[in-house]
């Protein structure tokens, strides 16, 4: 997994990219991404979005 933080595009492939948790794509330089972050019982939990469509459709 890629860290986070970092700028997708740089040394990021199809298998190391975060996956969509709505459509399950890899995220590879995408423009629209979005990411929702949260702790959750002491870490830090994040969940990627391809778009805004994808974040608006994720029901947690």
């Amino acid at each position: 997994m890629v860290d986070p933080t970092s700028d997708l595009g740089e040394d990021v492939t199809e298998e190391t990219a975060p996956r969509c948790a709505v459509c399950s794509e890899p995220i590879v330089s995408e423009p629209t991404h979005r990411v929702l972050t949260r702790i959750e019982d002491g870490s830090v939990s994040t969940t990627h979005f391809c778009t805004s469509a994808c974040r608006s459709e994720w029901d947690e």
